[in-house]
């Protein structure tokens, strides 16, 4: 598993670290009325990024003119050099480009800057863009990123410690330290990760009440894997106090995201009358997506075999509505 952290780009990386928004170029500041008061001082601190204004706006063929001027103007300005690398690596306002993306960010990650160190890696794991696959080096690119607090180098050598090659034994201590120190810089999938490890006791006691504790973290962060074993301890009353209803709505939650092992719950619960009120149109619905996501169940198929004209008019709406 390859991790970006919550979908970060170098662009995100610069609201992480206070990069202030270009004001847009329409936008004009009146002078004060004759006698009236004085206007407020100039706001102190850095300039604001061009670059990452427009690239945050979706001008990117302007983010990558204004990243090219940043770089003439401080050629070690290795935020700029990031977010140009970003740009070549997702092919976004301009010819997608494994080595001009590699070239940038190699530039960035000799500078220090974390994100560059840190997509380097991913690259260098993956091999995306013709790089060849090298564990050692995209290895010590994260422990680089992950010095300077960067929550997905962590949770990346997480996996790899678990992972481990042809040479190494998987670490769980090792794996859920790295989990823990990322976890605690907010990242959900590393939550989550840690709260599989308590809930196993592989590498940590084993702990369902703390386990229950951080996969709840990785639900309220948005993590569906976390939402769906969160819901299956709320159902259960595993670590948890036992809830149905609130059961019930974070499958339903993850179930809106199109994962066909919610779905099939969800419906199992419509089915039932478990944590929602009993609608046989709701369970044929959503059974009916998990069926397409390829979750088969022949016990709902029978108990949604006989429905009415009305519910099936129900139920082909409902499909219609999640699918568009």
């Amino acid at each position: 598993m390859v991790h970006r952290l919550l979908g970060l780009t170098a662009a995100a990386v610069a609201i992480a670290q206070g990069v202030a928004f270009a004001q847009p170029a329409n936008t004009y500041v009146l002078p004060p009325a004759a006698g009236g008061p004085a206007p407020p001082p100039a706001p102190s601190g850095p300039p604001p990024d061009l670059a990452f204004g427009a690239y945050q706006r979706g001008y990117y063929i302007t983010a990558l003119n204004e990243a090219m001027k940043a770089i003439h103007a401080d050629p070690k300005d290795a935020a700029a050099m990031t977010l140009i690398g970003e740009l070549y690596r997702t092919g976004t306002g301009v010819k997608l480009d494994g080595a001009e993306a590699e070239h940038w960010y190699r530039l960035a990650a000799k500078l220090g800057d974390r994100q560059a160190q840190f997509e380097l890696g991913l690259m260098t794991l993956t091999g995306q863009g013709g790089l060849p696959r090298d564990r050692a080096a995209a290895a010590a690119l994260f422990e680089q990123a992950a010095a300077q607090g960067h929550a997905g180098a962590l949770y990346n050598l997480g996996v790899m410690a678990i992972g481990g090659d042809d040479t190494t034994k998987p670490d769980f201590a090792k794996a859920a330290e790295l989990f823990r120190r990322a976890a605690d810089l907010g990242d959900g999938d590393a939550a989550y990760s840690y709260g599989l490890l308590a809930r196993s006791g592989r590498g940590v006691d084993l702990d369902t009440e703390e386990a229950a504790r951080w996969i709840k973290r990785s639900a309220d962060a948005g993590v569906v894997a976390g939402e769906i074993d969160f819901a299956i301890m709320l159902y259960n009353g595993e670590g948890v106090l036992r809830d149905e209803t609130a059961a019930a709505k974070l499958f339903g939650r993850a179930a809106a995201q199109n994962n066909p092992i919610a779905q099939n719950r969800l419906a199992h619960l419509y089915a039932t009358g478990r944590g929602v009120k009993q609608d046989l149109a709701e369970a044929a619905a959503w059974n009916v997506l998990a069926k397409a996501g390829g979750v088969k169940d022949d016990q709902l198929d029978a108990l949604t075999a006989a429905l009415t004209p009305e519910q099936r008019t129900q139920m082909l709406n409902i499909v219609r509505r999640q699918e568009f």
